[in-house]
């Protein structure tokens, strides 16, 4: 990165490292994968592919339990919901700007 007036400019671009938009680009790259699996016979929703730091994980899955009405956790970057609640997962996802075909719900 090069300095131009105080301002990072990006060398592929050229553009101030402020106006680019990363996180768009991000969201519109990741595969996010809502699959569930049977652990000690009861149902687990888990959550894989967000490139989110701990925490905007944290509050995703605070607000997915809050949603929900279910217990989780996560760990390394996977959300991990008691019951299986795949649909509702791509329905809150969508809301917070994944588009629907980057989610895949297997």
């Amino acid at each position: 990165m090069e300095k131009d007036k105080g301002r990072l400019i990006d060398p592929v671009t050229g553009l101030p490292v402020e106006l680019l938009p990363f996180e768009e680009i991000e969201k519109e790259e990741l595969i996010v994968k809502v699959k569930m699996d049977l652990r000690k016979s009861k149902k687990v929703t888990i959550v894989e592919g967000l490139s989110y730091s701990d925490e905007e994980m944290r509050n995703l899955l605070k607000e997915m339990k809050r949603r929900l009405s279910c217990g989780g956790t996560f760990k390394d970057g996977v959300i991990l919901l008691q019951g299986d609640h795949r649909k509702e997962v791509k329905r809150i996802l969508k809301e917070r700007g994944i588009p629907e075909e980057r989610i895949e719900v297997l």
